[in-house]
């Protein structure tokens, strides 16, 4: 289909689905509004933005629609600047905060190109934040709080934080400069991380702080990003009426958090190794049967797991052995093995990380038994799964029975 375009295979497309789910809801719960943006749109927009002046070596050519050219977007941010222009704002509206998964195309040489990690079409996990001069710095603490939160889940803890300042060719006047920096020093401070100070590494159009996770084996990715932007505001105009009736122009704020969702799956294969903790594997529970005497009880298992939003399956047609060493071998966190006592009892034998949990109808002390459906198997219990994730990375609450 062409270099640098990413197919997302099932298993990888459930992962994803269960990373963006994930990032909704987090962002939904911070006041975020979500946004849907097209993936083109006409020139004029990526003229008034600056981009077909300074980014034009990577965006890629334009298309003519009936006469009128139009873009491929190499960014979503003029986008999230029109929904804000669709009506006046209030200073009593600030901040408003919109969040996008916008996929996004950009132009790269095919020796630049490296696996899921430099790509030509690639989704970012993109937010903006409209918000008045004193309130940067609490929107500032407030995205790195929700960074520690969103890659926490995934066991990154370790972080290497750069503040990047004003460069000598930049927009805006100086004491919005001085605001703006002394603002993301402060948020930086009160969140108590360590950074180092990058003397003219800003973007031209304002501040930013930079953000590199260290993974399992001690590498460095870079991933967060958080800018503070006087131009865009200026470019397209963009206003609140103040307290005295007068319009003035808002403080705009990009941040992201993943980076690219390609990008960012790429670092979670390479710190996982494929090994993914319970809540994100893409295969949570595999059920052998020993003979396919065993196959119907197996289907039902199954199904009863799926209802509850466990991704289970059944695999059999291979030896027992064989089909225990494909299980281990591609890394599915829970094994359970069905012969004719289970079967007959109506348990499963679950295995998981070589620690084997025998779950039977009694459950521990202090957690009664799930039964899936009347008459069911009793297969897992809440007891039985907080033992299952103790040793790994997890998001609380993700796999139990109720």
């Amino acid at each position: 289909a062409g270099g640098g375009l990413v197919f997302w295979h099932p298993k990888g497309a459930i992962i994803r689905h269960i990373l963006e789910d994930s990032w909704k809801q987090t962002h939904l719960q911070r006041g975020y509004d979500l946004l849907y943006t097209p993936h083109v749109a006409k020139a004029d927009l990526w003229k008034i933005s600056g981009h077909i002046d300074f980014y034009k070596e990577n965006m890629y050519n334009q298309m003519d629609v009936e006469d009128e050219p139009y873009q491929l977007r190499p960014m979503n941010c003029p986008y999230h600047i029109l929904v804000y222009k669709r009506k006046l704002q209030s200073y009593r509206d600030l901040p408003i905060r919109v969040a996008e998964l916008g996929t996004v195309y950009r132009y790269e040489l095919s020796g630049a190109l490296h696996g899921l990690f430099r790509v030509r079409g690639f989704t970012q996990d993109d937010a903006h934040i409209f918000c008045l001069e004193d309130q940067i710095k609490d929107e500032i603490r407030g995205v790195l709080d929700l960074t520690e939160e969103i890659l926490g889940q995934f066991g990154f803890r370790n972080y290497e934080v750069n503040l990047s300042t004003r460069p000598e060719k930049s927009v805006g006047s100086d004491d919005i400069w001085e605001k703006a920096t002394i603002a993301l020093k402060d948020a930086l401070d009160d969140k108590g991380w360590g950074y180092t100070v990058d003397e003219g590494g800003g973007a031209f159009y304002g501040p930013k702080i930079d953000l590199k996770i260290e993974d399992a084996l001690g590498r460095k990715w870079q991933c967060s990003t958080v800018q503070v932007d006087f131009n865009l505001p200026e470019r397209f105009d963009i206003t609140y009426v103040d307290s005295h009736t007068e319009k003035k122009r808002p403080i705009m704020i990009h941040r992201a958090i993943l980076g690219s969702l390609e990008r960012f799956f790429g670092i979670l294969i390479e710190n996982y190794a494929g090994d993914f903790p319970l809540w994100l594997a893409p295969t949570q529970a595999r059920i052998l049967p020993v003979t396919n005497n065993e196959l119907q009880y197996c289907n039902e298992v199954a199904s009863e797991l799926k209802s509850r939003g466990i991704r289970a399956e059944v695999c059999h047609g291979e030896r027992l052995p064989k089909l225990i060493r494909n299980a281990e071998t591609q890394k599915v966190p829970l094994m359970a093995v069905v012969g004719p006592k289970e079967v007959e009892a109506r348990t499963l034998t679950i295995r998981a990380l070589d620690l084997l949990l025998h779950i039977h109808r009694t459950a521990p002390t202090g957690a009664p038994p799930t039964k899936l459906s009347d008459g069911g198997p009793t297969i897992l219990c809440r007891t039985a799964i907080t033992t299952l994730y103790s040793s790994q990375e997890q998001k609380p609450n993700i796999l139990h029975c109720t």
